[in-house]
């Protein structure tokens, strides 16, 4: 059994608690509560830190070994490159206290196999695969011959499906791999060189085969949408997530709420772009440039409005320290306090409310709570007051993921 002692203690959900104790026998957490009512442990091996709290997610990451953001080059590097890149980048995900991952596309379902055999140190990985796109829209790389991009040799990255049997067959493909959860670009995006972010892509049809099938094996659905048409068209098919939700207006909050729908923001690679214009080609920085006031508001009227919000970055470059790079997941947690969310809101939103986005899927995480994961962290100092110290990875002093500690051991 280990204990950890805190100055305080932050559940995730609920108020902090000062003087707390977070006790984990094994792969689940037995106690976490004020120190007065904590069980005696004498032979625990016992660990103190200025503040205690959750493993945070990341719902929205991408494992593909990239150190560009120009997709369009990411098919001259071999995926076994590609691959040794992403096991560095799980162990920077550790460091900055990430203990989960929600990887809507990439080599996530063969890196989280990796995770949960022990043979790689990393945060608990729930892959979707390939990315299902319609051809043209943003999960095609438009500079490359339509057969080569819609055949096999793009499997963890993007899967091109029209039509419902297409559409349908693409998930169970997706599924064949192992995967936790299905995405799928219902518009259009920023990186992707043709398409408009605006446009919807996937028809309403294409979109509820697509949930029909995911839902039957107990899948959630996660949508990229910036557009209103898109999101309006996968909140009708009955996605779990919007992701991004740039044009979101209060007809779609509307519409959220009443399907209980989550937004997963992903306001970091909108920040680090326009602070980097020189990471993305010219085309996508224009793009981002007409959006990012607008995505800004978006995510301000989607928190007034009381639309449940999930922590994720749209992370998934390679090169320490970039733009968008593993290890600066926390980042995401300043840009929503700065969006209107007080801290304590964006912990939940990156402990207790991130497990919701896999649906049927999601586990016993994000939570100091007696039988849940013991997916734990401890930090130099109080994140309530201020929101930065879970933006540095130097102040994340300790992380357990399933009770074992891989960060801050002796």
């Amino acid at each position: 059994m280990q204990r950890i002692e805190a100055s305080l203690l932050i559940p995730g959900r609920g108020d902090p608690v000062r003087d707390g104790v977070v006790l984990l026998d094994e792969h689940r957490i037995s106690y976490a509560g004020p120190a007065e009512g904590a069980p005696e442990t004498p032979d625990a091996l016992t660990h103190r830190a200025a503040a205690v709290m959750p493993g945070m997610w990341d719902c929205h990451g991408h494992f593909m070994g990239m150190r560009t953001l120009d997709l369009a080059r990411l098919p001259l590097e071999r995926v076994e490159l590609r691959a040794a890149r992403s096991a560095r980048d799980l162990r920077a995900a550790l460091d900055a206290g990430v203990t989960s991952v929600r990887e809507v596309g990439g080599m996530g379902v063969f890196l989280a196999r990796a995770v949960a055999e022990g043979t790689l140190d990393g945060p608990t990985v729930y892959g979707a695969g390939a990315i299902l796109s319609t051809t043209g829209g943003h999960g095609d790389l438009h500079s490359y011959p339509l057969d080569w991009v819609g055949g096999s040799s793009w499997p963890d990255m993007t899967r091109l499906a029209d039509g419902p049997d297409q559409c349908a067959r693409a998930v169970r493909e997706q599924l064949r791999l192992g995967a936790r959860l299905i995405k799928v670009c219902a518009s259009g995006g920023v990186l992707s060189e043709v398409d408009h972010p605006i446009h919807q892509q996937f028809t309403i049809a294409e979109l509820r085969t697509i949930v029909e099938i995911a839902g039957l094996a107990d899948r959630a659905v996660a949508a990229h949408c910036h557009g209103k048409p898109g999101i309006m068209a996968a909140l009708e098919a009955g996605v779990a997530t919007i992701e991004h939700g740039t044009y979101l207006d209060d007809e779609c909050c509307d519409a959220m709420l009443e399907t209980g729908a989550i937004l997963v923001p992903t306001r970091t690679i909108v920040a680090d772009i326009m602070a980097h214009k020189d990471s993305v080609p010219d085309y996508a920085y224009a793009k981002l440039e007409a959006l990012a006031a607008t995505h800004a508001e978006a995510v301000g009227r989607a928190h007034a409005r009381g639309v449940t919000i999930a922590m994720g970055t749209d992370i998934g470059i390679s090169t320490p320290g970039a733009p968008t790079s593993w290890g600066t997941n926390g980042a995401e947690l300043g840009h929503l306090v700065d969006l209107g969310l007080k801290p304590l809101e964006a912990i939940e939103a990156a402990t207790a409310v991130a497990p919701r986005t896999l649906g049927p899927q999601a586990p016993l995480s994000g939570q100091l709570t007696a039988g849940y994961d013991a997916d734990v962290i401890t930090l130099s100092g109080d994140p309530i007051a201020d929101i930065s110290v879970l933006t540095d990875p130097d102040s994340i002093v300790g992380v357990w993921t399933g009770g074992r500690q891989v960060k801050g051991a002796s």
